[in-house]
Parts: C-alpha cells; structure tokens; sequence
C-alpha cells in the first residue's frame, strides 16, 4: 500500500480524481487540512448555512460554494467537489440511496456546498507529540457515534450532535486536549472524556460510522466534536435531496493545520 503521509495535497486529489484512491484520508498529506462535505439544493441552503454558525464546534465552515458551482475559490486549488473526494454518499428524504465514487451525473444548478472543518487535521498535531491514532495503527476508519448532545437548531435543521472517538491513554489526555484546543476551525478541544453512556452511547464497540478501535488498558476514550454531524442532522430533517462524503473520505485542501490554529 501506498503511503501519502509525506504527499502534496494536489497530488493526492488527482489521484483521487482519477479514482486511484478511494480510502478513507486519514494519516494522508500530514500538516494540511481536511474537510468534510454536505451539498444542499440553494432553498435550503440558507436554514444549513445558519445551522454551522449556531454548532461551530461540530460545523466549522472552511468555505461555501457559489450556487451551482462544482469549483472552490478559497481552500483548494483546481478542486472539483464532484470528483475530489474518494467517495460520496446520497441521501433522499433521509434514506442513503446510494455511495459513488464521484457524483458528477447527480450534479444540479441549484446546489451549494459546505466544506466544513475534520478532526483529521489536527490528528498529524497530536502524532507530533507522541499520541497514537488508534485508527491508522490498525488500518481503519475513525469510529464515529451519535450522541444525546442537542446541537442549537436553525430553520428546518435539528438533531443530535456526532462525535469521533480516539482512545488517549491517561497521561496524555491534557496534552490531547491542549493541542486540539488550539485549532477551534477543525473542531478544537474534546467535548467529552471517559464514560461512554453519558452521552448516549450504549456500545462503543458499534460505532454509527467508521469502525471499531482497541481500546487498552490505562486508555480513555477522547470524544470530538464531528463533522459527520450534519449528515445524522440530514438523516433526521430528510430533505429531498442532499449529497455528503462518505465518513472519513476527505477532501484534502491546500490549507496548513497550522494556518487554522
């Protein structure tokens, strides 16, 4: 397997433009920003748009699309939405009807899309310092729960807040914390440590999206606010149409972590 550790941000979404890479991004380009997705028809846009300003913990907006563009002005350079992410998932009337690995025959005039912080970023941070991602140690997605923690509805949007999990061992935590906290853009600090059923989850061994992780002895589950949020608020209002990336499967931008902090 090909490592992009070390790897240029436009290089790796050529190749995953050209489908070559379909992973989820994690570990990929360490010290640039990653950016998860949601592309609303333009009448609903604005309800989402006042939604990530009311959750920026879970929904910190990296930059919004003009209507009906696939391009982005900001955070990429020569970024098609359409094709840069290794995989996408539809959703129609809150039901996933399908997951492509590019959404360009689904593309319409009247859509806008939210390119909106992920925790990936500031993993390459907490690495620099000695913590482990569990996840790319075992070669596998982060684990991903919703949770019983409210986000601030706006308009139709409303449900509960997704968080990611990393498991810190104990002498690490407050490290964790701070460095995280540094990079409010990309989700910053944790937004609950230890017991997993404080807020609603009954099994972390099931998590609701990515896969499940080893958690050792002397460990704690660390719990992030998560960008998959609006994908689980999409599931709840179920609007009729709605495109996301799949969990885990970035868009990696041109933006150092550094910049973001």
């Amino acid at each position: 397997m090909t490592d992009y550790t070390h790897a240029d941000p436009y290089d790796v979404r050529r190749l995953i433009r050209e489908e070559k890479i379909t992973t989820p991004t994690s570990g990929m380009c360490a010290g640039y920003a990653q950016a998860n997705l949601a592309i609303v028809p333009r009448d609903i846009a604005y309800d989402f748009l006042l939604f990530t300003q009311r959750n920026p913990k879970p929904c910190p907006i990296l930059e919004v699309s003009d209507v009906g563009s696939r391009y982005l002005k900001t955070i990429a350079k020569d970024c098609d939405i359409a094709t840069d992410f290794p995989r996408y998932r539809i959703y129609e009337k809150g039901v996933m009807t399908g997951e492509y690995l590019n959404v360009v025959d689904f593309w319409r005039d009247d859509l806008v899309s939210f390119l909106i912080g992920c925790s990936f970023s500031f993993e390459s941070e907490l690495i620099d310092v000695g913590i482990e991602m569990r996840h790319n140690t075992e070669g596998c997605n982060v684990p991903m729960y919703i949770t019983n923690i409210p986000t601030n509805p706006a308009g139709i949007f409303n449900g509960p807040m997704t968080v990611s999990m990393r498991p810190i061992p104990y002498e690490q935590i407050v490290r964790a914390v701070t460095v995280s906290a540094t990079m409010p853009r990309v989700h910053g600090a944790p937004i609950h440590i230890g017991d997993p059923s404080v807020i609603g989850i009954k099994d972390i061994s099931k998590p609701d999206f990515g896969d499940p992780v080893t958690i050792k002895d002397g460990e704690v589950p660390v719990f992030w606010p998560c960008g998959v949020t609006p994908q689980s608020v999409l599931m709840n209002v179920k609007p009729d149409f709605v495109i996301t990336h799949a969990p885990g499967h970035m868009l990696i931008t041109d933006i150092k972590n550094a910049d973001l902090k």
